[in-house]
Formats: C-alpha cells, sequence, structure tokens
C-alpha cells in the first residue's frame, strides 16, 4: 500500500500549538508524507492540494470550523485535541500515534455526519448570503435583548410562531453543545436529524422538536432587535431584519471524521460531560 499524503492544519501563530505541530511532525512522517501545512483559517483549500488526510490540530472549534473547510473536498479529517474539552477531536498527540497504523491504513475507521445549510433570504426572497454548519444554527435576541418573534414553518406547513430570546438548529453533532445547554434531546452523533430548540419561549407548551433530516425548516423573523443575529456554528454571525426568513435544511455534502478506536460516543458523554453521573452520597461513620 502506497503511504497516504497528509496536510496539517494548525493556527500556528499560538505558540503551543505550533510546538505540538513540531513534535508531531516526526512521527506522522514515519507513517504518511506531508503534503502541506496550512492555516487553520477560512480560506479555501488551494486547487492543486494533493492530500488524502486532514489533521486539524486545537480544540473542538478548530475542528468544527475545518470540518466546513474540507466538506467539499471529501477528506477524512482528524482532530487532534489541544484545548479545553475535546468532545469533538477525538485524539491527543499520545493517542494519534498509538493508532497510527490504523489513522494511516488503508481503511481507517471513518463516520460521516450531516451538516446544515442556511439560506438567508431578503423580502423579496433573493438571496442575501448562506452558509454552512457542522454543530448549529441560532438565532439569538441580541441587543437590546426583547423577545423576539419567528414563524416556523416546516415543509411548507405553517407552524405556531415562537416568540422568545430565539431559537437552536442543530444537528445530531451539535446536540451536546448549545442544544443540550437550553433542554434539547441528546441525539447519537451518526444519526441524521434536525433538532429544534427553543430559547426561552414566552410559552410553557414550546417544547422540542426532532425532524427527519429531509425536512426544511424556513423561519421568518417578524419582530426582531437591533442585534438580532443567525450564529452559524458559534463562529459565522449574519444580522437579521423583520422581513427576512432562513431556510434551513440538511447540505448537501456530509463531512468524515476518524474516530478513535479507543472511545465510545457514551464513553465520551461521561467523561466529557459527566452524563448520567449519579449523585455525591454523604459517607457516614459507622
Amino acid at each position: 500500500m502506497s503511504r497516504p499524503h497528509v496536510v496539517l492544519l494548525a493556527n500556528h501563530e499560538r505558540p503551543e500549538i505550533r510546538r505540538v505541530v513540531d513534535e508531531m511532525r516526526p512521527d506522522i512522517a514515519r507513517f504518511a508524507d506531508i503534503e502541506a501545512e496550512l492555516e487553520a483559517d477560512g480560506d479555501p483549500l488551494p486547487e492543486n492540494l494533493n492530500a488524502d488526510l486532514a489533521i486539524a490540530v486545537g480544540g473542538d472549534g478548530t475542528l468544527i470550523s475545518q470540518a466546513r473547510r474540507v466538506v467539499d473536498r471529501g477528506l477524512p479529517l482528524v482532530g487532534v485535541n489541544f484545548g479545553r474539552l475535546g468532545f469533538l477531536a477525538e485524539y491527543d498527540v499520545q493517542s494519534l500515534i498509538q493508532h497510527a497504523d490504523v489513522v494511516f491504513g488503508e481503511h481507517p475507521p471513518i463516520h460521516e455526519h450531516m451538516m446544515l445549510k442556511a439560506t438567508v433570504l431578503d423580502h423579496g426572497r433573493s438571496v442575501v448570503t448562506d452558509g454552512i454548519s457542522l454543530n448549529d444554527c441560532v438565532v439569538t435576541a441580541g441587543h437590546a435583548f426583547r423577545l423576539i418573534e419567528l414563524g416556523l414553518s416546516v415543509d411548507g406547513a405553517e407552524g405556531p410562531p415562537l416568540r422568545g430570546d430565539g431559537v437552536i438548529v442543530s444537528t445530531p453533532v451539535g446536540s451536546t453543545a448549545y442544544n443540550v445547554s437550553a433542554g434539547g434531546p441528546i441525539v447519537h452523533p451518526t444519526q441524521e436529524a434536525i433538532i429544534i430548540t427553543p430559547l426561552a419561549a414566552y410559552s410553557l407548551a414550546f417544547r422540542p422538536i426532532v425532524l427527519c433530516p429531509d425536512s426544511e425548516l424556513r423561519i421568518d423573523i417578524r419582530l426582531a432587535n437591533e442585534g438580532t443575529t443567525l450564529v452559524m456554528d458559534g463562529q459565522v454571525s449574519v444580522p437579521l431584519r423583520a422581513g427576512q426568513s432562513i431556510l434551513l435544511k440538511q447540505y448537501e455534502r456530509k463531512v468524515r471524521f476518524v474516530s478513535n478506536p479507543s472511545t465510545t460516543f457514551w464513553g465520551i458523554l461521561q467523561e466529557k460531560l459527566n452524563w448520567a453521573s449519579p449523585p455525591m452520597y454523604c459517607q457516614r461513620n459507622e
């Protein structure tokens, strides 16, 4: 089997990240050819890039941004954690080298994950902007922090108005991020679904709902604040005004993550988020 070609994606302006990359480079070179080392920014990958695998070094935020960057190229993405949580970036330097034979082998363990496409339309329904997200698309009230009103329609069927602080529309991968903090459900990341979770809805009956992945959600901005914004993956912001609409649906391509053979989703939930941890009982002196 020929050696794979890899591209390293990292923020080289951070000395600690640059140091980690310098430590990794000789070990990676034992198993693969390093085709290029690029900044982990938002620029498109070079057209002439010849790579079989991308390695993103940083935290979950780096992995999320690089997922948007590589998805259209179909490059499998390895997340090497150097952040605080490392929920999505399943590897660290040691585990990457430990599983190098598998990661850089002929059949690495790849999981495909759906992404969302968001299209913002103006009053005349012409496109203002569009973008993709791995975790979520959030409509947030913003300054002056008065409640906003949104109209929600699924596949052309109009639903109830949502009055409150906004709404989170997440993928299964993003279900353990902002969504779960707002009371939304945890969905296994390899499933395909669109999750709608209201933010501080002015109604006791407005509960999160899970749609099938082929659904198209339209959000009409009926009442907005000066700072009302669409935020994609917590990284890309688009100002919104009353009268605009957002179309949300599954993106046509899936991002491919190389998973860590030593971890499971349920194990990560327990280790990183303390999911289903029992109460801390006091011990009595017998």
